[in-house]
């Protein structure tokens, strides 16, 4: 959920930064990950998790961090970005990319790392830490969103239309009024029971509607979404949304929340966040200890917006300062 066009300010962000190391790895079950590692070979460990589903990283991403300090780790997730199959939802489930995750700090041969995550890169920083909080030094979350149904009926069962009505319209009358009920389940018969150029033009609808709500700037305009960039995105998310994130129940991650009471975090959430509405965040801080909430003023939820830019930035920064000489956690 944080795939937009706009440009944060370029002062706002550390130097544009090249990969020293980029690959291609097999996770089995016919996925193969595209993962890049930026900044400091030898610094603080964080691994960059990309909102969606389906969205996949951008350069823009490996700039929130001192490339003196931190060593950056993406990856695109499964079925979406540079990894391989494109748009595949076979053995794609949060708890593959849990897997993934792990097997990723292994690889690198990472005791305990940070864990940077946006939208849906918070929820899954979030279920990852909660299963392995051995593993996780820090957490920097934007935007969260708790995959709970009330977050879901927000988005996408007319609640935030009543803001966007006009943008709401173009989204739900892509399906019969008898279908409209339930705008998920209809979108996945024609995300998936059709072929792939007639999947396209019901993803670039899904994709569009995200895209105007993603900043107080945009005031609901969207740009035309890429088909292939859309299809993923849109085939993947619903995927997720139709079961529920593969999560045993309803409040799943504020239930097990108290695994993670221990660890240090921040969390940067837009006050007026269209997506992700700051009542999660909230809520997810308010049994935390040790965590920061910071809440910008006059930002949605993108991740590029200056007050949320900004924010992460003097997050990582602080963070990165106070263990830089000993360069581990």
């Amino acid at each position: 959920m944080d795939q937009h066009a706009h440009q944060t300010t370029a002062s706002t962000l550390f130097p544009p930064c090249d990969p020293f190391d980029q690959q291609m790895v097999e996770m089995g079950g016919g996925h193969t990950l595209y993962v890049e590692q930026c900044g400091n070979p030898d610094g603080l460990p964080v691994v960059v998790l990309h909102g969606g589903p389906g969205g996949g990283c951008s350069p823009m991403m490996r700039r929130f961090f001192d490339p003196a300090i931190w060593r950056v780790i993406l990856f695109d997730q499964r079925g979406c970005g540079r990894s391989r199959p494109h748009a595949a939802v076979v053995q794609n489930t949060t708890w593959h990319l849990v897997e993934d995750i792990e097997r990723l700090r292994a690889m690198f041969g990472i005791d305990r790392w940070a864990v940077f995550g946006g939208s849906w890169g918070a929820t899954l920083g979030l279920i990852y830490a909660i299963t392995h909080p051995d593993r996780v030094a820090h957490l920097f979350l934007r935007g969260v969103f708790l995959m709970e149904q009330r977050e879901l009926d927000w988005f996408y069962g007319g609640g935030v239309g009543a803001f966007w009505p006009e943008q709401w319209a173009r989204f739900a009358e892509m399906i019969p009024e008898g279908e409209r009920d339930d705008l998920i389940a209809a979108y996945n018969r024609r995300l998936f029971d059709r072929p792939p150029h007639e999947q396209v033009r019901f993803a670039r609808a899904w994709a569009a509607w995200e895209n105007a709500l993603a900043s107080v700037s945009s005031q609901g305009r969207s740009g035309e979404p890429g088909g292939e960039y859309a299809r993923a995105f849109a085939r993947l998310e619903n995927h997720y949304f139709t079961n529920r994130g593969f999560l045993d129940h309803d409040g799943w991650i504020r239930a097990n929340q108290h695994r993670i009471a221990h660890l240090p975090g921040d969390i940067v959430q837009g006050r007026y966040d269209m997506i992700c509405p700051p009542a999660s965040a909230y809520a997810i801080a308010a049994n935390w200890p040790d965590v920061r909430l910071d809440i910008a003023p006059f930002a949605g939820h993108a991740l590029s917006e200056p007050g949320i830019a900004e924010r992460l930035v003097a997050a990582t920064r602080r963070v990165g300062e106070v263990h830089a000489q000993a360069m581990h956690f």
